[in-house]
């Protein structure tokens, strides 16, 4: 499972730090940092998190098409890069789905 956000969309709300905060987190007051490849351990959470975003700025992307669930759909993002050596990436365009 691959995990993008839309950070011109995100607003800051924190429900996702709150629901999964082992791929979601706040620093400051504005600034989410987040793992764009969580541990399937952490699926459920993050489909929670996703879905509780008011803004609907989260996109979960399956990387194996047998694992998606089938209330699910699929989508693309633009301009998601990784930052070196941290695991973490910013996306920087919109997501789509």
């Amino acid at each position: 499972m691959r995990v993008v956000v839309d950070l011109a969309r995100c607003q800051g709300y924190a429900q996702c730090a709150f629901l999964a905060p082992d791929t979601f987190r706040m620093r400051g007051e504005e600034a989410l940092m987040f793992h764009s490849s969580p541990d399937e351990a952490q699926r459920d959470r993050v489909l929670r998190a996703a879905a509780a975003c008011p803004v609907q700025a989260i996109l979960v992307d399956w990387l194996d098409a047998t694992a998606i669930p089938p209330a699910m759909t699929t989508g693309t993002a633009t301009a998601a890069t990784a930052a070196p050596g941290t695991g973490t990436t910013v996306a920087t365009g919109t997501a789509t789905a």
